[in-house]
């Protein structure tokens, strides 16, 4: 165990995390080098201070604790809080990570606690729950509404009607939306999955478009077509892209 073990609070509510505060207050090698009220302060946090373990809560305005979990890169351990049972899905029981369901009990909190400082000298099954849990959350989202991506120092919030096409890029997409283009380390099937199908179509395997700005649909010779968008952009249509364009349209 190290000697000396820095944590940071992450929620929204003063009194949470006050009251997480006061439990760790009985821990002589814990040092609480932050606490943050909102993920983007905490993002900053975390890589300036760079902390052993975070108490993150999952319901956060302008940026969630899932949503702040896709910036970090080499994440701390992490305890979840949360006041929303249905936060408390599947992964965290099956995982080495635990979660506080609020109003938790000192007694809880330590056993939390405990759980996570056994972590720290394992970095793979902490990085494999992370994973895990990240998963299992994206199963449960029905519709995107917005796509959080990290463009060096600065974090952008991509709602997804600003959203133009989508372009395959490897293991990444291009996100071409009103504010610019944007890398993202997603695959198209997760946005084809999670966006609304009445308003993005795949029309190629590399191609997702948004129909707010579908200019017009050109045929090129038989059985081939491309996609001109209200900017002028030219995407090819492949025979199942096509399928699907005329069933939404």
């Amino acid at each position: 165990m190290k000697d000396n073990i820095k944590v940071i609070i992450i929620d929204d509510e003063s009194l949470a995390r006050q009251i997480s505060k006061n439990y760790l207050s009985r821990y002589d090698n814990i040092e609480i080098v932050a606490e943050c009220s909102n993920g983007f302060d905490a993002i900053k946090k975390i890589n300036a201070r760079k902390p052993d373990i975070i108490f993150l809560d999952i319901q956060m305005p302008k940026l969630n604790g899932f949503e702040m979990l896709e910036l970090i890169e080499n994440p701390p351990v992490i305890i979840f809080t949360t006041a929303y049972d249905h936060f408390a899905i599947k992964a965290f029981e099956v995982s080495a990570v635990d979660y506080l369901l609020k109003p938790f009990s000192e007694e809880r909190f330590n056993q939390a606690l405990k759980k996570a400082i056994k972590l720290l000298d394992d970095k793979y099954k902490q990085a494999d729950s992370i994973r895990s849990i990240i998963a299992e959350h994206e199963k449960k989202i029905e519709t995107l509404e917005r796509v959080v991506i990290k463009d060096g120092g600065k974090i952008n919030i991509i709602p997804v009607n600003e959203m133009r096409w989508i372009e395959a890029q490897d293991d990444y997409v291009m996100i071409h939306s009103d504010k610019g283009k944007f890398l993202k380390q997603k695959t198209m099937k997760y946005f084809e999955d999670h966006l609304d199908e009445t308003q993005f179509v795949r029309i190629h395997r590399s191609y997702i478009i948004n129909l707010s700005y579908l200019q017009h649909l050109e045929q090129q010779e038989t059985d081939s077509y491309k996609l001109i968008l209200k900017n002028g952009k030219e995407l090819p249509v492949s025979k199942t892209g096509l399928s699907r364009l005329k069933a939404t349209l």
